[in-house]
């Protein structure tokens, strides 16, 4: 059906270059003739229901997330109802990858830091979402705003020229577009369960090969560990410190200011370039070389283990010698291997194992977050196999990873390209590039993807986009 899709025969300019030519029958609307900004305050506390804006979906937060970064009173929230559409209007300038767009399925309350809008008449709510979500991905959202921050305000935008269909024609879009996502997100989860098992494949081949080793004939013994369980008999158990040459988190943000950032510098690494046991650093991150002798004690060095303090625990890669000399940054620990003693590769595969980020989380600190210090990872006791069988099951476990790997990355490409073309055929319908009239009146009567956005995955974004409320919150309070 998607393929059939043509373009309207006539077409005029919407006056906005990210909005283009729509069909010549549509209205051209200012905001504030399609959108109507809602101000209800939850004064007295009327409603409990706190919803919460994450990955592009409006979602009710549990209970037990309710701490932290929260205002003493949710009397400063505002009501949002079924139907109304909500855009975090904050950090324009700063924050450009994440989603800001959510339809409000459910009554409740969320932070008024945020812009609350319903559709005016003549304007169906899942159409008018569906073209503030093409606002929102095709980035033209970074052009308002006003303020330090590029805060959003109604008044900023109000003014933009909004395309309206007649209305049956905004119903046959919103169908067509609920049926096609369906499709699509229901496609990207069953490929994001591959992923999840072949992931779960790769932890139970690390897992045995850590706890039993290549031999499955070797006698055992108790290793007195329970993750560990029973190990070859001619195998240690020991503590991280005690095969540590160096241990001690990365440096904190505050040495830092803004005249040390320089452009072709020095990389500062952190917790979000490790990525598959290597370190991946994009982000451009750089320091002065005056800056960088400062913090010396904190350079790279060829096999160097760099680990996950917060978040994922258990996220770690070994330097290689094209890494030394970066800074191990805010949020690392940096560990150097007695290499007499223990192979880095063979360290870094038992960090990645379940058996030990599970102790890691256990012994970690933290109110609302899982936070490592040099103390906590220093006594975690491993299996020591002889620096010989290290080898063998680094070089065994790399060869299988290498398949899975492989895999999974084909899948990740694939989940790219399904989202890209979900992104596309979205902007194409709503800004009236393709005609879906004839298509969406054959559709199925009932079509519905309130609860299939990616099976309820959610869609990640780059770690530098903000996709939750805790900064918004701060805001409101």
């Amino acid at each position: 059906m998607i393929e059939n899709l043509k373009p309207y025969p006539e077409t005029k300019d919407s006056g906005l270059p990210w909005l283009g030519e729509v069909p010549a029958h549509w209205q051209i609307r200012p905001a504030a003739g399609a959108f109507s900004p809602i101000r209800e305050r939850n004064t007295g506390m009327k409603e409990n229901t706190v919803l919460s804006l994450s990955y592009g979906r409006i979602v009710v937060k549990p209970a037990e997330r309710l701490h932290g970064l929260v205002p003493e009173s949710f009397e400063t929230y505002q009501i949002v109802n079924p139907g109304d559409i909500v855009i975090r209007t904050t950090d324009l300038q700063n924050d450009k990858t994440s989603l800001r767009t959510g339809f409000v399925r459910d009554r409740g309350i969320i932070t008024s830091a945020y812009l609350a809008l319903s559709a005016s008449a003549g304007v169906l709510p899942e159409f008018g979402y569906q073209f503030l979500n093409t606002w929102d991905i095709s980035k033209a959202i970074c052009g308002y705003g006003s303020g330090l921050r590029q805060n959003l305000d109604f008044s900023d935008f109000r003014r933009m020229p909004v395309s309206v269909p007649p209305i049956a024609e905004q119903a046959a879009i919103a169908r067509f577009l609920a049926w096609a996502t369906n499709r699509l997100d229901r496609a990207i989860g069953a490929k994001r369960r591959i992923i999840a098992l072949l992931q779960e494949q790769k932890q139970a081949i690390i897992h045995r090969a850590v706890t039993r080793g290549l031999d499955p004939s070797v006698p055992l013994k108790d290793s007195g560990i329970p993750w560990l369980g029973e190990i070859p008999e001619h195998w240690e158990v020991i503590t991280i410190g005690a095969i540590s040459e160096l241990l001690q988190t990365g440096p904190f943000g505050s040495q830092l200011h803004q005249s040390d950032y320089v452009s072709g510098g020095i990389p500062i690494i952190n917790p979000s370039h490790l990525s598959g046991g290597v370190i991946r650093h994009s982000s451009g991150v750089t320091i002065t070389t005056e800056k960088a002798v400062a913090l010396s004690r904190h350079r790279l060095r060829s096999n160097d283990i760099l680990i996950a303090r917060r978040g994922d625990l258990g996220r770690c890669a070994v330097a290689t010698a094209s890494e030394e000399g970066w800074i191990c940054g805010t949020g690392s620990l940096l560990l150097r291997c007695k290499t007499s003693i223990i192979q880095p590769n063979f360290l870094q595969i038992v960090f990645s194992s379940r058996g030990m980020c599970q102790m890691l989380e256990l012994s970690s600190i933290g109110a609302t977050m899982a936070n490592l210090n040099e103390g906590s990872v220093a006594r975690q006791r491993i299996p020591l196999p002889p620096l010989a069988e290290q080898e063998e099951i680094v070089a065994s476990i790399r060869i299988s990873s290498d398949a899975e790997n492989a895999a999974i990355i084909r899948l990740e490409r694939d989940i790219t390209l399904l989202r890209e073309y979900r992104t596309r055929l979205i902007t194409d319908v709503v800004t009236g590039k393709l005609d879906v009239r004839k298509v969406a009146a054959g559709l199925p009567e009932e079509v519905d993807n309130s609860e299939t956005f990616e099976e309820g995955l959610g869609e990640g974004v780059s770690e530098g986009g903000f996709q939750d409320e805790a900064e918004a919150d701060l805001d409101d309070a």
